[in-house]
């Protein structure tokens, strides 16, 4: 089977290293990739919002299959070009992508088909924002949520009414994250654990993968701002088989219904974000893809074919294909950039990945790096992810952040308190 693998990031870096391990791929082609390719896997400087670039790739290197990480090619279309192609995609069409692609489109599908959420008010003009969060009386925080796509930066926890009005500013007025800004939603604040559902779909049919939990803030004790993810563990414990059943039965499947009887049945990674209340789980967020950090936790714990499982949801035979999980824990912490998610400096040379990578059930995943000539440069805000599989969340936990200390580079940075008390 010839593959396309789409995306550049840590997740993608994840996928890359199962792919590559499949005995039904023949051929691996990485567009645009990262570091981490570093000579054993083939990469082409396709980007991943380009669409017509990468169904051209596809074309001509007659892929099989195209798997893709991100979210942007998928809001853009990408599984339907492919899909007039005769192309099989591991990604859902830009109709179900809009579960993660608009966040006022997902409250109102579940208002539609009952999917237990916050409670939220749509605004798309900056002074009725403004008039609403001044004579707001009701419970504190607030989040406010830009309606599109911003890297998983979109979302802002306020404390009270001056600090809810600078963010509808930033997001309505400033544009501070582009024209995923032009509407906003402002929600109620879920008291709870957060954990992360993920679960492969092929259109009619659904499997489970192990839950996990990720940490978005930047600092330790969840302070500081939102980021794509500072690190993650699998499995979640607040997860446990009746929260876990209820998800699927409350989330989970009417989510899947629903896009499906509006005309587009979903294949791929559907991803819910929840918060596990006391009244049961609660919607947070959809994702149309794998989540970055979580892949590199739920990944590594895969026994089963991933590329036979991607091309089952691409083609609709998912329940001919058993899935097998390892009974090992994982913990992943992200080694980022001084300053992400804002701005910050790259091209410092990194050391010690190999020796990292000495440590039993060590992996570590490139996320923003480059190669110049024999070495690997930082390249993004994200650098690396260093996971380690064990048998327990706690031993997984003492791997990663020892085999994390060996490596170095200008201005390294991390959390230290990533799956910490488990």
């Amino acid at each position: 089977m010839r593959v396309l693998l789409v995306g550049s990031g840590g997740r993608e870096h994840a996928l890359a290293r199962s792919l590559a391990r499949s005995p039904r791929v023949s051929d691996l082609l990485w567009a645009p990739g990262n570091g981490g390719a570093s000579g054993k896997i083939r990469t082409a400087p396709v980007k991943s919002e380009d669409v017509d670039g990468l169904a051209r790739l596809a074309q001509e290197e007659r892929a099989d299959l195209v798997v893709v990480g991100p979210e942007v090619p998928l809001a853009l279309g990408l599984a339907d070009r492919l899909g007039a192609l005769s192309i099989p995609c591991f990604g859902p069409v830009a109709g179900a992508a809009r579960l993660e692609a608009s966040k006022v489109f997902t409250k109102e599908f579940c208002r539609r088909w009952a999917i237990p959420t916050a409670e939220g008010r749509v605004f798309d003009r900056a002074e009725e924002a403004r008039a609403y969060l001044e004579s707001y009386g009701g419970p504190l925080p607030l989040v406010l949520k830009a309606d599109g796509l911003a890297a998983g930066k979109g979302v802002l926890l306020c404390g009270g009414r001056a600090e809810a009005l600078e963010a509808a500013e930033a997001i309505l007025v400033r544009k501070d994250f582009g024209e995923a800004g032009n509407r906003l939603l402002v929600e109620e604040f879920l008291e709870g654990e957060e954990a992360s559902l993920l679960v492969f779909a092929d259109g009619e049919d659904y499997a489970v993968m192990p839950p996990a939990r990720d940490y978005k803030r930047a600092e330790d004790g969840d302070r500081g701002p939102n980021t794509g993810g500072m690190g993650a563990y699998c499995p979640a414990s607040v997860l446990k088989e009746g929260p876990l059943q209820r998800a699927l039965k409350t989330i989970i499947e009417p989510a899947l219904r629903g896009i499906a009887a509006e005309g587009h049945p979903y294949r791929g990674v559907l991803y819910a974000g929840l918060m596990v209340t006391a009244s049961g789980p609660r919607l947070l967020e959809f994702n149309c893809r794998f989540g970055d950090p979580e892949t590199q936790v739920v990944l590594p714990r895969l026994e089963s074919d991933l590329a036979e499982v991607a091309l089952a949801c691409a083609r609709g035979g998912l329940r001919g294909v058993a899935i097998r999980w390892k009974a090992e824990a994982a913990v992943t912490v992200v080694l980022a950039s001084r300053g992400y998610p804002g701005s910050y400096r790259t091209g410092f040379p990194i050391e010690g990945i190999e020796e990292a990578e000495d440590l039993p059930g060590v992996q570590v995943f490139h996320a923003g790096t480059r190669r110049e000539g024999d070495r690997v440069v930082t390249a993004g805000g994200r650098v690396l992810n260093v996971t380690a599989l064990a048998p327990t969340v706690a031993e997984a936990r003492e791997r990663a952040y020892r085999a994390a200390e060996r490596i170095r580079f200008e201005g390294k940075t991390y959390r230290t308190d990533i799956a910490g008390g488990l």
